[in-house]
C-alpha cells in the first residue's frame, strides 16, 4: 500500500486573496464552497490541490518547501512578465544568456516559487523530441468540443468540409476512432495482425461505417458528451498501458504514444472538417500539432505555421513549396523502428 499526496498546504494571512492569485497563476478554479473572509481556502489544481489556511504567525524565513512552475503555451520569460503584473514580485534571477536556468518570484505574501521553460521551450534548447501524451489526447479534445458547441444546433446536417458526411457523422466518426484506438490495446495480448472483431454498420447508404451511433434526440450537446467521453478512454487507456505493448494498425503496429498521437491528429483534422461545415472557426495549439507531426509524420517539412502543416499532411490544404497530397497516411511505428529502417 503507498499514500498519494492529496493537497499542498500554505499558511497565510489572507487564504481567499492568496488562493485567488494562485487560481490565476495555475489557471485552475477556486472551490465553489469557499469565499472572502474564509480561513481555508482551495485551488482545484490537478494532480494535487493547493489549499490555503489562515495562521496568525508572520511569514519569517525562506520557504523550506516552494513550487516550481512551467508555463504551458508561452515562454518562461513571458510568463514570468504575465506574473508580475499579477502582483508576484521579483526575488532572484537565474536565467542564463543560452536560455536555460529559471527565474524566482514571490507571490503576495512572500512565498517563494520557481518558474521555468516549458516543455517546448526547453525541448527546443535541448533539441529533443517531445512525446505526445494522454493529455494531449485529452487536451485536443476539451478544445475541439469547446469550440464545436458553440454552432447553432440546425446546423450538423451539413456536409463536413470536403468530406461526403455530415457534421453529425463526422463526429461520430471520430468518436469511434477514438475508441478503436483505446480498445485496441486493451487485451493482455493485443491483435497484432489484424482488427478486433467489432461488426461496424452504416445509418445510411454512403454514411460512415459506425461502432457505435449516437440518440440523435440528445441533440449535439449529447453528440459532443460522447466525443469527450470516448476522448477520455484513449487517455486513460494510453496512460496506464507500458510503453512497450504493440498493437495492430492498417498504417502499421504501433506504440500507446503512437496512438495517442492518432487520437489527437483525428480530432484535430475532423475539428477541421466539421467547423468547415458548421460555420466555425478552428485553429489548434501550433505546439500540439508539431508534437503530432513529428511523432506520426517524420517527413513533414520543419518549421512553419504547424497547423498548416499538418493540414496539408492529411491532404485538407496546400502548402507553398509542397505538391498538394490527393492521398496521403501516417507512420505509426514506434520510433525505434522507424530509426531502424532509416538506418537500414
Amino acid at each position: 500500500m503507498t499514500s498519494h499526496v492529496r493537497h499542498i498546504t500554505i499558511d497565510c494571512a489572507d487564504a481567499y486573496a492568496l488562493a485567488a492569485f494562485w487560481a490565476q497563476v495555475l489557471g485552475a478554479p477556486l472551490s465553489d464552497e469557499d469565499s472572502p473572509g474564509d480561513p481555508e481556502a482551495l485551488v482545484e489544481a490537478p494532480g494535487a490541490a493547493i489549499l490555503f489556511v489562515q495562521v496568525d504567525e508572520p511569514k519569517q524565513t525562506k520557504n523550506r518547501v516552494h513550487l516550481d512552475i512551467q508555463p504551458d503555451d508561452r515562454s518562461r520569460d513571458e510568463e514570468v512578465e504575465r506574473l508580475l503584473a499579477l502582483g508576484a514580485t521579483l526575488v532572484a534571477d537565474h536565467r542564463k544568456p543560452n536560455g536555460r536556468g529559471w527565474a524566482t518570484l514571490a507571490d503576495p505574501e512572500g512565498n517563494e516559487f520557481c518558474v521555468e521553460c516549458g516543455a517546448d521551450e526547453r525541448a527546443a534548447l535541448t533539441g529533443t523530441r517531445l512525446p505526445v501524451t494522454a493529455d494531449d489526447v485529452t487536451t485536443a479534445v476539451r478544445l475541439a468540443v469547446d469550440v464545436l458547441a458553440k454552432a447553432p444546433a440546425d446546423r450538423w446536417e451539413a456536409r463536413a468540409g470536403s468530406l461526403e458526411w455530415t457534421c453529425w457523422e463526422t463526429a461520430e466518426h471520430l468518436g469511434d476512432d477514438l475508441v478503436s484506438y483505446a480498445v485496441r490495446l486493451g487485451p493482455r495480448t493485443p491483435p497484432m495482425e489484424q482488427n478486433l472483431p467489432f461488426r461496424w454498420t452504416s445509418e445510411r447508404p454512403g454514411g460512415h461505417d459506425g461502432l457505435l451511433f449516437v440518440d440523435r434526440s440528445a441533440g449535439p450537446a449529447g453528440l459532443l458528451a460522447t466525443v469527450e467521453a470516448r476522448g477520455a478512454l484513449l487517455a486513460s487507456v494510453v496512460r496506464t498501458t507500458p510503453p512497450e505493448v504493440r498493437a495492430y494498425h492498417v498504417y502499421s503496429v504501433s506504440d500507446p504514444e503512437g496512438f495517442a498521437a492518432m487520437g489527437v491528429v483525428e480530432t484535430l483534422v475532423h475539428a477541421h472538417d466539421i467547423a468547415e461545415g458548421l460555420g466555425l472557426t478552428w485553429e489548434p495549439p501550433a505546439a500540439l500539432c508539431d508534437r503530432a507531426l513529428a511523432r506520426l509524420f517524420p517527413d513533414a517539412p520543419a518549421g512553419g505555421d504547424r497547423w498548416a502543416v499538418l493540414l496539408w499532411a492529411t491532404g485538407r490544404a496546400e502548402l507553398p513549396g509542397h505538391p498538394r497530397r490527393t492521398a496521403w497516411r501516417w507512420d505509426g511505428r514506434p520510433l525505434e523502428d522507424q530509426t531502424a529502417s532509416s538506418a537500414g
